[in-house]
């Protein structure tokens, strides 16, 4: 059984949604970051972390990784072009929203509060929207990448949902839809009942 350091509102959620897509056994253990039950696994304080085989794991796409190769599931075979693209994708996700977001997030309430700049948000905003234009040219199907659900999935429907939370628009219909097909999935679903 796995265990899972975190709490659901956070990047956790991607992990325990891979983890109920896997249909694998986990325990949650709901701290918040920087607590000093999640800085005793981690010494940076961020979530999650992941402990599996006497190791913890932190970073939640190198978890999301992990838990797809030893699984075989959500992920194309290592060393395919299918993974390749998978990559690139996953990578995308993470410099051009994921990253966009988090920038906010620290100017609104991370950064000490004489290190904001709540004036660069119009701008994330619009790079924000921007790349999501990018993102609906390269959507191939019902997921990201085709006819397969993969870890870049998970991650984009949490950024998507994040997005929503923190008022950046998604303008996109075929975006909308896409979320709401991901937010509709049965192990989606149990971990949104864990976030309440």
């Amino acid at each position: 059984m796995y265990t899972v350091t975190g709490t659901p509102l956070t990047r956790t959620f991607r992990v325990l949604w891979a983890l109920e897509e896997l249909g694998q056994p986990y325990e949650l253990k709901p701290h918040g970051p920087r607590s000093p039950e999640v800085r005793a696994l981690n010494v940076s304080g961020k979530v999650p972390v992941l402990q599996a085989e006497g190791e913890a794991i932190t970073d939640s796409t190198a978890i999301l990784t992990y838990l797809a190769d030893k699984h075989g599931a959500l992920t194309a075979p290592a060393g395919t072009i299918a993974r390749a693209k998978q990559d690139a994708m996953t990578h995308l996700l993470l410099d051009e929203v994921d990253a966009v977001l988090w920038a906010a997030a620290r100017h609104s309430f991370i950064l000490p509060e004489e290190q904001r700049v709540p004036e660069v948000k119009g701008s994330l905003k619009w790079e924000f929207s921007h790349n999501l234009e990018r993102l609906e040219g390269r959507m191939d199907g019902p997921f990201l990448l085709g006819d397969s659900f993969t870890i870049a999935d998970i991650i984009c429907t949490h950024c998507l949902n994040w997005a929503r939370s923190a008022k950046f628009p998604v303008d996109s219909e075929k975006i909308q839809d896409y979320g709401k097909r991901m937010r509709e999935r049965p192990a989606f679903q149990r971990v949104a009942e864990l976030a309440k």
